[in-house]
């Protein structure tokens, strides 16, 4: 395919890519044979500093999914970062304290829920969630409203690099609200489960393609980002499928409402005041409108991939966490769609006016 219609068929998974996410959990629902399948496909095992770890297929899409992000990205943008060195490091403050602070103060609320092992299942699902770092796309939604797109970078960069750090931290902090085995997961996954994960399938393929795109140049490679992005689409899809293929299946077979509008309930919630925690910062600083769309977006945004692939490979014997972050997905998605909306919106009518 060339370059025009394979740019516009992004256009077309773009535009519909919250349905693409919901088809694909159905699917994984429904036929879930094939995900599970390719999830038990592993390319051999490396030791390194005191962990052990398999190289699945999974972990080798996600490294795929953070080169081409680095490798499309416009690295240049982040050399205008040191000017707004705090701001930056304030937003990826909140991106790890916030959900820790925000869980900790539900937690009252939280045990209040009838069913003690549906709760820890929540609750280890949301520590994944906020012990990654920001989700990518957070860029492209930020970009696309008119937002900084070199700070949306720079914070999803730094994110990246300050999670093998941050993951550890979240886990053992979000140990403390949860009980039994599901505590131990959480504190053997922080002291010995994320590290080589992480710069494995997050930290080394980023700074891999940071560093081809610097030595390449942006001439070199702007003509291959269309097939990268597609690439990186259907990577995503699959990945998102595989995934609920191990927890899905169950819940179309027996489904729990009064779970799923919990876990859906609670999701939501922690995702909105994430969105909002982006706005507040960009008050408080007194940003500019650009910079304030490159929070909103990358504060509400989290890399749910990362987390789902980590728990699918260090939990497989909890399958219910996943749902957790397959719903937090799902609604971070719809919430930055909504937010662009009515963005967009607001510009055309302020243009008519």
């Amino acid at each position: 395919m060339n370059t025009e219609s394979i740019t516009k068929i992004n256009h077309g998974i773009d535009r519909y890519f919250l349905a693409f996410l919901i088809g694909a959990y159905i699917l994984a629902g429904l036929a879930p044979a094939g995900g599970l399948n390719l999830s038990s496909v592993k390319f051999g095992h490396i030791s390194f500093i005191g962990e052990n770890i398999d190289v699945s297929f999974s972990m080798s899409l996600l490294a795929l999914l953070l080169f081409n992000a680095a490798l499309s990205s416009k690295v240049t943008e982040l050399l205008g970062l040191p000017k707004k060195l705090v701001l930056v490091l304030c937003a990826i403050a909140t991106t790890i304290f916030l959900p820790v602070l925000l869980t900790a103060v539900l937690s009252s609320l939280l045990n209040l829920w009838h069913n003690g092992d549906e709760l820890q299942n929540l609750l280890v699902g949301l520590a994944l969630i906020a012990g990654m770092p920001i989700a990518g796309s957070s860029a492209a939604w930020a970009q696309n409203s008119g937002g900084n797109g070199g700070l949306s970078l720079g914070l999803i960069v730094l994110s990246i690099f300050f999670s093998p750090l941050a993951a550890p931290f979240t886990l053992t902090a979000f140990s403390h609200l949860t009980t039994g085995d599901y505590q131990e997961d959480l504190q053997e996954m922080a002291a010995q489960g994320t590290h080589v994960f992480l710069w494995l399938t997050v930290v080394l393929p980023s700074v891999l393609g940071i560093g081809l795109k610097f030595g390449l140049g942006e001439e070199k490679v702007a003509p291959f980002k269309p097939y990268l992005k597609f690439i990186s689409l259907l990577t995503l899809i699959l990945l998102n499928y595989m995934n609920g293929s191990k927890a899905l299946p169950a819940v179309f077979k027996t489904p729990d409402l009064d779970f799923i509008l919990f876990v859906a309930g609670v999701t939501a919630f922690i995702s909105t005041v994430s969105f909002g925690a982006g706005a507040l910062l960009a008050r408080l600083f007194k940003c500019t409108r650009a910079d304030a769309l490159a929070l909103v977006f990358a504060l509400g945004m989290s890399n749910t991939g990362t987390g789902l692939v980590l728990a699918s490979g260090a939990l497989a014997d909890h399958p219910g966490v996943l749902l957790p972050m397959i719903f937090y997905t799902l609604v971070q998605q719809a919430l930055a769609g909504l937010i662009y909306t009515y963005l967009s919106r607001r510009q055309l009518t302020e243009e008519i006016i």
